[in-house]
């Protein structure tokens, strides 16, 4: 309840004044809080007639409250509004002034009142110039509310401005912060002719400034999170291995040094960027991207085990929205490796606990519903039902802007036509919008790679197995450039069947060998499948009985444990999700009497 304004406050409280908030202060910190009983103190006050700073004062404690503890928004913006407007007609109330502007702004958000909110920010930014601490935490708040408008134009000019005002007042690390921020918004604008020399810049002023060490390798993991993560979205999984390590190492440091009580003498330096504690789940969840991509997907199942464990401890003590969001990043990427190791029904489960995070928050659900019904999709070919996959890549497709997920989305869907052998006219326009050989539409290297894939693909199932050797040899030599080991095996096993078709047994066996080497290696269980069943045939067309029998035992295991998860999957209620493309995910499933597909083909 603000105790250290009414200590820094030149006047003498009234007994009175400081018993109610004594009082008031109890009850709210008792466990459990007694609110009410807070509110009703607090309203006292009023009984008083006390002097426009006690006044302004207790109408932010109580808009306060109201706003964070109880469910009357009414009231909490009348109290909210009247600290505003009565503490701005007070000389040197800048606590109470700038925080009620804060609190009101993140009020008016939260009601979706955001335009409501601009004018209040920007006339306290305006008249916080002589307040350090204050006009570059409103600066940040207003560069946030324009970056959730997704208008990252005006959020990057707010942050400029900050990294500015930074400068002048001397704060290195501040203005260190400001840039970041602004570097990881071009990132997410594709901006990369100003992102690079802004990183660059970063990393000078980062490895220069001398301070509080958590402070200062705060800022490295800042900076090295954005280099990881636009290494992953460029596909580049090789690249990015020494900015993985450097990061890794920086989050080791972070959890030896202990938190330093002594607060910087600059009062333009009073912020951090995350608390140490979500910087460890943060660097688990850039490692879980990098192991997904390159395929490691043992590798990516114990980081993400790691990193739940540790947001379930955090989120019994933080409500932080950000917890909920690294947690459905998580999940998003732990189902596509279930789907891929053969968990089909274990991935549909986690499908349905993001549909529930989901439901809590409708912002969450806004920036997460195309990846949900992706997701979906890479199901529904894991299990075979190939209209249902094309009705969620659609819904998918409708949902987003992002250029890396749409060019997923598309290369997904084409792969779902070539299955389905009788839409090529949908087929024929899907491949033109992502032709690896022309305007390519993303920078991806793993996505460009993939395109290829798909390219031989088509070809192989039309029988143009020269015109299919060339995309696969481009996707094998793409992808161990960067070591994306799970589009190599499925470019090896492809390659495999074309020699077969074609009789060349021994080439066939040259890379359906070390296809199913990788794939157990990943583990790929579809892969695996089909490697075993070209080893079967390979081997009993050489007249090799010995390995023929032990490559159909393999293939009739893999077909057993497949069959089993199928059958598995699509018994379980949450496989009638596959049915919804539309609006919130539905709350409660009803159950399968049985499995409604067949297992078909699991290529």
């Amino acid at each position: 309840l603000i105790p250290t304004a009414i200590v820094a406050s030149t006047e003498a409280p009234e007994p009175w004044y400081l018993a109610l908030l004594g009082f008031a202060e109890h009850f709210r910190t008792s466990s459990p809080p007694k609110i009410r009983l807070c509110v009703h103190c607090l309203q006292a006050v009023f009984q008083f007639k006390p002097p426009p700073r006690v006044e302004a004062r207790t109408h932010l404690q109580l808009g306060s409250v109201l706003y964070r503890h109880t469910k009357n928004s009414e009231l909490a913006q009348s109290h909210l509004e009247k600290a505003w407007f009565i503490s701005q007609q007070i000389s040197f109330f800048m606590y109470v002034k700038f925080e009620a502007a804060s609190i009101l702004s993140e009020f008016y958000c939260q009601q979706n009142l955001v335009d409501s909110a601009k004018p209040v920010l920007r006339k306290a930014i305006q008249i916080s110039q002589q307040t350090p601490y204050w006009h570059c935490r409103l600066l940040f708040q207003l560069a946030q509310l324009h970056a959730l408008e997704k208008d990252l134009v005006s959020a990057c000019d707010l942050l400029g401005v900050g990294a500015e005002y930074a400068r002048v007042m001397g704060s290195e690390y501040t203005r260190a912060l400001f840039l970041l921020s602004k570097g990881m918004l071009l990132l997410m604008e594709r901006k990369l002719s100003e992102v690079h020399p802004l990183l660059t810049l970063c990393g000078t002023i980062v490895e220069n400034w001398q301070g509080n060490p958590i402070q200062k390798e705060s800022l490295r993991v800042f900076f090295l999170v954005l280099q990881v993560t636009h290494y992953l979205d460029a596909g580049q999984v090789k690249s990015v291995k020494p900015c993985l390590k450097q990061l890794q190492q920086c989050i080791q440091t972070i959890s030896t040094l202990h938190d330093d009580e002594i607060l910087p003498t600059n009062p333009a330096a009073l912020f951090h960027w995350l608390p140490k504690e979500h910087m460890c789940v943060l660097v688990y969840l850039v490692t879980v991207m990098h192991s997904m991509q390159a395929g490691y997907l043992e590798k990516a199942q114990k980081y993400t085990d790691k990193a739940l464990m540790q947001l379930e401890k955090l989120k019994m003590l933080d409500s932080s929205p950000i917890l909920s969001t690294f947690q459905v990043i998580l999940l998003e990427h732990i189902i596509m490796c279930r789907l891929v190791t053969g968990h089909k029904a274990t991935a549909l489960q986690e499908i349905s606990q993001v549909c529930q995070l989901c439901q809590q928050s409708p912002r969450l659900f806004t920036n997460h519903a195309a990846q949900l019904h992706t997701l979906l999709g890479l199901y529904c070919i894991s299990v075979n039902c190939m209209d249902n996959a094309e009705a969620q890549f659609t819904a998918a497709l409708q949902m987003t802007t992002h250029q890396e997920l749409w060019t997923f989305i598309v290369t997904n869907l084409a792969s779902v036509y070539i299955r389905e052998g009788n839409r090529h006219q949908e087929l024929y326009s899907l491949l033109e919008r992502i032709n690896p050989d022309h305007n390519f539409p993303v920078s991806s290297h793993c996505l460009r790679a993939a395109a290829f894939y798909i390219r031989g693909l088509l070809s192989f199932f039309q029988g143009r197995y020269n015109e299919a050797k060339r995309f696969l040899r481009e996707t094998l030599k793409m992808s161990n450039a960067e070591d994306l080991n799970r589009l190599m095996a499925c470019s090896l096993v492809l390659l495999g069947h074309i020699f077969f078709v074609l009789g060349n047994h021994r080439e066939s066996n040259n890379m359906v060998v070390p296809a199913m080497q990788l794939a157990s290696k990943i583990p790929d269980m579809s892969v695996q499948l089909w490697s075993s069943a070209l080893l079967k045939d390979l081997n009993k067309a050489c007249g090799n009985t010995m390995d023929a029998h032990e490559a159909a035992q393999m293939h009739q295991n893999f077909s057993q444990q497949l069959l089993q998860d199928h059958i598995a999957a699509c018994s379980l209620p949450e496989h009638n999700l596959i049915s919804w493309t539309d609006g919130l995910p539905p709350v409660q499933f009803q159950p399968q009497n049985g499995p409604t597909t067949s297992l078909g083909s699991l290529l």
